[in-house]
């Protein structure tokens, strides 16, 4: 069924004035439409949508959302740069502690420590987490502080105390120990240096990626001002969705069905009833995604002979028909599968290291003008 406009949104739609959506009309650019009764003329809004399209090709300009300008991190071809520097040369080169006080501008060497905040009632990782950011928020008696060095803080202390609720209850690492060896502690059980070092490179890899969902989220609670806790709850709470964060858990399914009936099986059951791989195909980076790229060679050395060659022979029949390039999904998948951890270890490492960004931006947003993000709806009739 058709959906059409009044007149009146049919120009707002196009950031025009009514009497410029009849000369457009009077140019055969539009065509119009009367109402049943005769009164008014609507019109059709994949008509307006193609017309507000070609405009914006041709320079025009369609002001629907707040432009938002950033400093934290670019989309290139190489994969995301965060102030200036490729996340993938940072991958080998420094801690996720060093890149999150990059990322936040922060010359300060705080402690990465949780707070106490007694034991969790919940079992499920992902409710874990939720509970413990919204305890954080709740036991930091000045949470409302939104001076840099306080988010920063904040944190620091959300960061660790998400580690301290994945896995067996056991003692709190010290300070001096590493959050990514806390987590691969944590998730493998008996973590080693390699998984430690794929884990850090992961952690980097997915500490931002410019305006993702969540991350947009993220500011705009920041730009009504909500504290650093609430904010990153957003981010959070849109992390969650499968379509999101929960894209590794699918791709880890699709290689543990790969080595129970066979590569070629596995793939083709999954297009049959998905129509497409988790953990293939990237809208930024349609050549390949190059963070599968940096962290592959991290990974490989942590597998078996055996689910090595099954994921080299998984890329090559993928690559063979054409699928699109692989992408950072397939490779937390692999990290998860290869080491022994939870089917939803990727998305936990992908929740864990987005806080960097997420509090970058959250700080950016701040020097922002407060309540810029107002969307635009299109009533139709």
């Amino acid at each position: 069924m058709e959906r059409m406009l009044q007149s009146e949104e049919a120009a707002r739609r196009l950031g025009v004035k009514v009497a410029t959506l009849y000369a457009y009309v009077s140019r055969g650019l539009l065509e119009s439409h009367p109402e049943p009764n005769g009164r008014r003329r609507l019109f059709d809004l994949a008509d307006i949508e193609r017309l507000a399209k070609r405009r914006r090709g041709s320079g025009g300009t369609e002001s629907r959302l707040a432009t938002v300008t950033t400093g934290v991190t670019q989309l290139r071809d190489d994969g995301p740069a965060y102030r200036g520097r490729p996340a993938t040369q940072l991958a080998t080169e420094l801690s996720y502690e060093q890149v999150a006080e990059l990322l936040w501008q922060s010359d300060s060497d705080g402690e990465w420590m949780a707070p106490d905040l007694g034991p969790c009632p919940l079992t499920d990782s992902f409710d874990r987490m939720r509970w413990t950011l919204v305890m954080c928020g709740a036991t930091d008696p000045l949470r409302a502080d939104a001076r840099p060095e306080a988010v920063a803080r904040s944190a620091r202390r959300v960061t660790a105390a998400l580690v301290n609720s994945v896995g067996p209850e056991v003692p709190q690492n010290d300070a001096d120990t590493p959050i990514a060896n806390r987590l691969a502690n944590r998730l493998t059980r008996s973590g080693t240096s390699l998984s430690a070092s794929a884990t850090n490179a992961a952690l980097i890899l997915m500490a931002d990626h410019e305006l993702a969902t969540s991350t947009l989220a993220v500011r705009v609670a920041a730009s009504v001002r909500t504290d650093i806790y609430d904010a990153l709850l957003a981010g959070l709470v849109t992390m969650a969705g499968p379509l999101h964060g929960g894209v590794s858990q699918k791709a880890y399914e699709l290689l543990v069905m790969a080595e129970r009936d066979g590569p070629a099986r596995a793939l083709n059951e999954v297009l049959r009833s998905d129509r497409h791989l988790p953990g293939f195909g990237h809208m930024v980076y349609t050549d390949g995604d190059p963070r599968f790229d940096a962290l592959l060679p991290l990974i490989e050395p942590l597998l078996s002979d055996e689910r090595r060659q099954l994921l080299r022979e998984i890329l090559r029949l993928a690559e063979a028909n054409n699928v699109p390039p692989r992408n950072c999904d397939l490779a937390l998948a692999a990290l998860s599968w290869g080491t022994g951890m939870p089917t939803d270890a990727g998305r936990t490492i992908f929740t864990i290291a987005r806080v960097a960004g997420w509090t970058a931006h959250y700080q950016e947003e701040l020097t922002e003008r407060p309540l810029r993000f107002r969307a635009r709806a299109v009533y139709s009739v």
